[in-house]
């Protein structure tokens, strides 16, 4: 097995012992580290590969331009859009196979600038004073981050944070070393869905795409699954996108914490993925299992799913507010959209009898995407539940006459 090259990223004025240690470790378990430095006022004791000035030179500035801001704040930023570029470029032309960043607050704000540069798949590992704080947003998550935290070692070498360190070092380093990388050897369908206690519909898709020769990725859409869809959408990874779970949205007009980010539904048309999208789950607000309900929706429609997520409906109104974003959002893209609209349901939950069952609000929400939905886009409704056989026979009906028209491509690259 080739070696695997790791960089490391820090300030290395400041915190050369423990980066030092970082990329011995690596080093230690067969890995050739490559370090970069990001700090703005001071040197390193030790050379590095990556010098603070070329890295900021990356991002179109200089390390005096970041000390003259006068501002830590804006001197990072500085760093951080060169380290990003840097990273980009590194992985791009095979020079490295993994990264790793250590920091507090400020280190740690340009390593999530970092990850997210890099393409899902590449291991990324954030050593961080801060990691799984509720500091971070979602949307600064690359989807397939992974951190931990920097424990007992904000000054200087010791045992505790010797263990944070070294695990770290492992970790990047294993992975680099055990990802499989994607073979590309067939089209790739993304779809979005929840558990199938909610949504079934890919049990019947899947196997119907794979007989075609597609490969087919599901996302579960709670956040960081959308987050990771769009991620891939965004670089074209897509033949087509099948986008039927739809809660990342509403939770993201409602400012619920559970989204996906401002660019949800959008990223596919933009990179000309063709889409065809249903309105499964867009019936539910969706919130953190240690969070109170606010006020406004105590007396709706409630389904505490696990201590992790529950869930309160929308009224007809804000299902009325749904659909024009969803109208929105679609009337950019620049491929073509097809929304089927199951008018007997969306999830398994507002079925009769069940906890979130409100026909006033589904007949509201029809009614306004029957309004909005216009040309180019086109819409099929169907007399049928979206977890029903006719909603997954009206999606391949529709995909297949996409293949037929040359919409869809059925080999990788063409």
């Amino acid at each position: 097995m080739a070696q695997k090259t790791i960089l490391i990223i820090g300030t290395y004025d400041t915190k050369s012992d423990e980066l030092l240690y970082l990329a011995d470790r690596i080093a230690s378990q067969g890995g050739k580290p490559m370090t970069m430095d990001v700090s703005v006022l001071g040197d390193p004791p030790h050379p590095v590969d990556i010098s603070k000035h070329q890295v900021a030179e990356a991002g179109g500035s200089s390390i005096q331009k970041a000390i003259d801001s006068g501002d830590e704040n804006t001197a990072m930023q500085i760093m951080a859009a060169g380290a990003s570029m840097l990273c980009a470029e590194l992985h791009a032309s095979g020079k490295i196979d993994g990264m790793v960043a250590m920091g507090g607050t400020m280190g740690t704000d340009l390593a999530l600038d970092c990850a997210q540069a890099l393409p899902l798949g590449v291991p990324k590992y954030i050593i961080s004073t801060v990691s799984f704080s509720p500091l971070i947003p979602p949307d600064r998550l690359a989807p397939d981050i992974q951190m931990i935290l920097w424990a007992g070692g904000l000054y200087g070498l010791n045992s505790v944070c010797k263990s944070s360190l070294s695990q770290a070092a492992g970790a990047v380093l294993g992975a680099a070393m055990a990802v499989e990388p994607s073979k590309n050897d067939r089209p790739l369908i993304g779809m979005t869905s929840l558990g199938s206690s909610c949504l079934s519909y890919m049990k019947l898709l899947k196997p119907a795409l794979e007989e075609r020769g597609f490969e087919v990725a599901v996302f579960h859409a709670t956040g960081m699954g959308g987050m990771a869809f769009e991620s891939l959408a965004r670089d074209g990874a897509f033949a087509c996108v099948m986008d039927f779970a739809l809660p990342e949205l509403g939770n993201l007009m409602v400012g619920s914490v559970i989204n996906a980010g401002k660019d949800r539904m959008l990223n596919a048309g933009r990179a000309g993925i063709p889409q065809l999208i249903a309105p499964g789950c867009l019936d539910l607000i969706d919130f953190a299992g240690w969070q109170e309900i606010p006020e406004k929706y105590a007396d709706r429609p409630f389904h505490e799913h696990n201590r992790l997520i529950k869930s309160s409906g929308l009224d007809a109104e804000e299902r009325r507010e749904t659909a024009r974003e969803i109208s929105d959002r679609i009337s950019r893209s620049d491929a073509p959209v097809h929304v089927i609209l199951p008018n007997q349901g969306i999830e398994e939950w507002d079925k009769v009898g069940e906890p979130a069952h409100d026909p006033e609000g589904l007949a509201a929400f029809l009614d306004e995407m029957r309004k909005v939905i216009k040309s180019p886009a086109q819409m099929t409704e169907i007399d049928a539940h979206i977890n029903d056989q006719a909603f997954a026979d009206t999606v391949m009906a529709i995909f297949d006459g996409w293949v037929a028209d040359g919409i869809v491509k059925t080999a990788v690259g063409r």
